[in-house]
Formats: structure tokens, sequence, C-alpha cells
């Protein structure tokens, strides 16, 4: 003769399997999600218990762990903020490239996308997409080399052709202020395609009526750009400089060594923090400093995207990451 189930043993099966129904019709996305949130924990949380490293006094021989505590206990900092005006100039031309490169990258990208919608032609929009998004693929090295072969006082391009129109040539390696436009130009050459293709996607999703409906209204080319096209991308604009802000003290040291090749005469102006940490910390084997510098990157980058987001949330909601 069968059991028969109690009522508490029946409404705790039939609460019970609804989620345990809904977790085996899962169990394909979750196995499907499982290398990523492994690589995840790998790459991104278990190497956090490293932190400890900017409080120790590294050596090779004791490792993370086994090195000694380091007196004081802000040693690997001190190092950094001992020499304020070096401090204070890494942190300011970090700052500046970072929003040069984003405002000129955005108005290069969005222009561009803009142009790109306008354009009936599919073929040739994919053939002017691949075009541009070939730059994103060369590295900074090549880019080294291409922009040498054009600045070179002896036979670069420019140089060549200012001579020619009897000019006096310009040593652009010894002109540290003239990067501050070279590194935007060449940063906003290499990235701008890539950007691009974001912002034509969202145009590609604008309902096409709401121009129709602007041009029956006598509205130019230009103020449906100005009033449809623009407002309809300041969310994607909002978001996507949220998302770089947290990078806005970190600095492109591949950029700068393959450009400047740490050409000491242009520090002036690309001694970026991760240049600074790099020549001074990393070469020399300080691991502890640059974990320290890289610790004040990143609670600063924090910092950062904290207040842009309560910012950016003032303005429109919907706008921000969380």
């Amino acid at each position: 003769m069968s059991k028969q189930k109690t009522p508490y043993k029946m409404a705790a099966t039939s609460k019970s399997s609804p989620a345990l129904r809904k977790f085996r019709q899962d169990i394909p996305l979750y196995i499907l999600a499982l290398p990523g949130v492994i690589a995840l924990l790998l790459f991104s949380y278990f190497p956090m218990a490293g932190i400890v490293l900017v409080f120790k006094d590294y050596n090779f021989r004791g490792g993370i762990f086994g090195s000694p505590w380091a007196d004081p206990i802000t040693k690997n900092f001190r190092f950094f903020f001992n020499n304020i005006s070096t401090a204070m100039r890494s942190t300011g031309l970090t700052v500046m490239y970072n929003l040069l490169f984003f405002i000129i990258g955005t108005i290069f990208a969005v222009a561009i996308a803009i142009m790109l919608s306008e354009i009936k032609g599919k073929f040739f929009i994919k053939i002017s997409q691949s075009l541009m998004f070939l730059p994103y693929f060369i590295s900074w090295m090549v880019m080294g080399a291409i922009l040498y072969a054009m600045l070179n006082v002896d036979s670069g391009l420019v140089n060549q052709i200012l001579i020619s129109i009897g000019k006096e040539p310009i040593d652009f390696y010894a002109k540290p202020k003239t990067w501050i436009a070279i590194l935007t130009i060449v940063n906003t050459w290499q990235s701008c395609g890539y950007t691009s293709i974001i912002y034509y996607g969202v145009l590609t999703g604008i309902d096409s009526s709401l121009y129709e409906a602007a041009k029956v209204d006598g509205a130019t080319k230009l103020q449906c750009i100005r009033k449809i096209t623009i407002p309809l991308l300041r969310p994607t604009i909002i978001i996507l400089f949220l998302l770089s802000i947290g990078n806005m003290l970190k600095g492109n040291l591949n950029m700068i060594i393959g450009l400047t090749n740490l050409n000491p005469v242009l520090f002036p102006t690309t001694d970026l923090i991760d240049v600074f940490v790099y020549r001074s910390g990393v070469r020399n084997g300080e691991m502890a400093f640059a974990s320290a510098i890289s610790l004040y990157q990143s609670i600063f980058g924090f910092l950062l995207v904290i207040t842009a987001n309560k910012i950016a949330g003032k303005f429109d909601k919907d706008s921000t990451l969380f």
C-alpha cells in the first residue's frame, strides 16, 4: 500500500519543482557560460589576492606572499609621491590625453557613422568599414615605423614637403609640445573606425519615420542631424564615456613605446603614469612599486566612475551604468 504525501510535503514539492525545472532547462546555458565564468575568476578575481604585494618589500626569493612587509607600510606609495611635481605631471598628462582621445575620437567616429548612414550603396559601406577598421589591427610598433618615416628630420615625408616649399625642416623628435597633437591624431586614426561601427549600429536602429516626418515639416539634412540623430546618439556617447572614464588614469604604454621609443627628450609631454611606472619600477624589478601605482589608478578610476555615473543620472537616468 503506497504512502500518501502529507500536505506539507506536497506544498514543498510544488514550490521547489518550478525552480528545479527551470534550472534543468537552463543547464545548457550554464555550461555555455562556464568557460567565460572560469576565465573571469582566473584572470580578474583570483589575481586580486596579489594586492598584498603593494604592502610588501618584494624580493624574488620570497615571492608575493613570502616577502617581508614593507616598513613603513606606505613605502611603495612614497616613491611615487615623494617627487610631487613628477607625480602631478604624470597624472595630469594621463587625464589630458584620455580626455583628448575620447572627445576628438568621438567627434570623428560620430561624423563617420552619420556619413555612412547617409550612403545608400551597401557594397560601398562594407568596403569603407573594412578600410576604416584596418588601422585598429596595426601594432603600435608598425605605426611607430610609419610615423618615423613621415616625421624624420633627415628624410621624413613631412620635412621633405616643407623643404620643397622653402621652409625649414622640423625636428619633431626634439619638440615635446608637438606630440600632444601627434599622439591625438594617431590615436584617433587608429580607433575612430572601430568606434564608428558602434554608432553606426545605433543609427541603423533609428526609426526612419522620424526623418520622413521632419522632411515633411521642411527640415534640412543638417537640422535632422542636429535635432534627431545627435540626441538619439547621446545615450550611447554617455555610456561609452562612463565605460572609458574608469581608465582615465591609465596610459597606453604600448603606444608611447611604439611611437616615441621612450625618447627622454619627449618626457615633458609623454611621461604618462604607466610610462613612469615602467621606466622607474618595472625595468628595475620594483614590482611592489608598480603594483602600488596600479592600485592608485584603480581606486581613482573607481571613484571617477561612481562620480560620473551620478552626474550622468541627473541629466538622463536611462544612460547610467547602474
